[in-house]
């Protein structure tokens, strides 16, 4: 294969890092543009507006086109990306070598404006998700993402973050040989964090945000369960979301709320100072595409333990290694006090999970998109873990 090199790239995502509801899926994206832009790339990010952003602007070296809501993103995006072929238009002056089109859940049709050109990057598959967003909704998006978006695409390259998620692609069509794995990097945790002590008592940590199908019900329930059996028994909850007073008040009604920290967002050194207080960190969510926050944790030496349902987490945890991979929440109840109580098993899976950590970094993961999207340049699939 000739190498050509990608000299410009289009980045679409229905949300960007600064965005009041982004996540892992976010930070992913605008973490490896930023890797692509120090190495000489010249990346935009088409994304949507939220209440004070403004419509053009730089982050990371990126330049961030914005306009659009939660599904009006789609069709403004679109509008822009045919409008910039003939030099009109918010993206006018991009013409991108490739263009890195976010599926979450739905995709741009970047096909349609740039055709082989374009990479799919889908973090994880909505299947379990889909129902929240209402009888209608969830049948035309599960339509679209099942059966629409394997089709349009099916002469297109896809990226995804985990095996679990390449699989799941699999199941819908998608050709194993045009799935490529381009694993989630780490920012190094700040250094005066990993000097801080371990709390004293017992605490657990939930870093996500605060959305239903994240289930951080399922960690109040647990921490309910536990408190009469292990004194002092606290949980931090690091992240912000619309779900938050769902959460708030379902804690009230356990009648732990005394027992519970909601923290909302946080600046980084704030997330880091509380991951290395925290002796467990727990993710229950119903579905996840690799899991940041796993390798976040890990890098204090706190294992997670988190659902195998889930998908991503049996790649982003090594169960009984780095973890524990449980079924269902009566396991979770069980895995949990086996951590907060057995010291000697809990520091063991910390510390190995701290040594994986050391593994990824964005660095690394920028020079594997980079040499997926020069394939992609060159009408060439990539297939398996880059």
């Amino acid at each position: 294969m000739s190498v050509r090199p990608v000299r410009r790239v289009l980045l679409l995502c229905w949300r960007d890092t600064g965005h009041p509801q982004g996540g892992g899926s976010e930070t992913y994206l605008q973490r490896i543009g930023a890797q692509l832009v120090e190495s000489g790339i010249d990346v935009t990010l088409r994304t949507a507006r939220y209440p004070g952003a403004p419509r053009r602007d730089v982050v990371d070296g990126v330049r961030v086109s914005r306009g659009g809501g939660r599904y009006s993103v789609y069709v403004w995006a679109g509008l822009a990306m045919v409008a910039a072929r003939i030099g009109l238009g918010p993206l006018r002056g991009v013409r991108p070598d490739v263009v890195v089109d976010t599926q979450n859940g739905l995709p741009f049709m970047a096909r349609w404006a740039f055709g082989r050109r374009v990479a799919v990057l889908v973090h994880h598959c909505h299947r379990e998700q889909w129902p929240l967003a209402g009888p209608v909704m969830g049948r035309v998006g599960w339509f679209v993402e099942s059966k629409l978006s394997p089709r349009v695409h099916r002469r297109n390259q896809y990226i995804t973050v985990s095996l679990p998620s390449a699989r799941d692609l699999t199941s819908l069509g998608v050709d194993p040989a045009r799935i490529a794995v381009v694993r989630n990097g780490l920012d190094e945790a700040p250094i005066q964090t990993l000097e801080s002590p371990r709390s004293v008592t017992p605490r657990v940590v939930v870093l996500s945000r605060l959305v239903p199908h994240k289930q951080i019900e399922d960690a109040l329930e647990a921490v309910a369960a536990l408190r009469t059996r292990i004194p002092g028994l606290h949980l931090d909850i690091l992240g912000g979301g619309w779900w938050q007073q769902r959460l708030v008040d379902h804690a009230a009604l356990l009648g732990i709320s005394d027992a519970v920290t909601f923290h909302g967002h946080v600046d980084d050194d704030t997330k880091h100072l509380v991951l290395q207080r925290s002796w467990v960190h727990v993710l229950p969510s119903r579905k996840e595409g690799w899991g940041l926050a796993v390798t976040e944790a890990a890098q204090h030496a706190v294992p997670t333990i988190g659902y195998r349902s889930s998908g991503g987490l049996t790649d982003s945890i090594v169960d009984g290694v780095t973890g524990l991979l449980v079924d269902d929440r009566d396991d979770l109840v069980d895995g949990l006090e086996q951590l907060l109580t057995d010291h000697v098993l809990r520091d063991q899976l910390g510390a190995k999970a701290q040594v994986r950590s050391a593994e990824f970094s964005w660095r690394q993961s920028a020079d594997a998109m980079r040499s997926v999207l020069e394939s992609v340049r060159a009408g060439v699939f990539v297939s398996g873990v880059v």
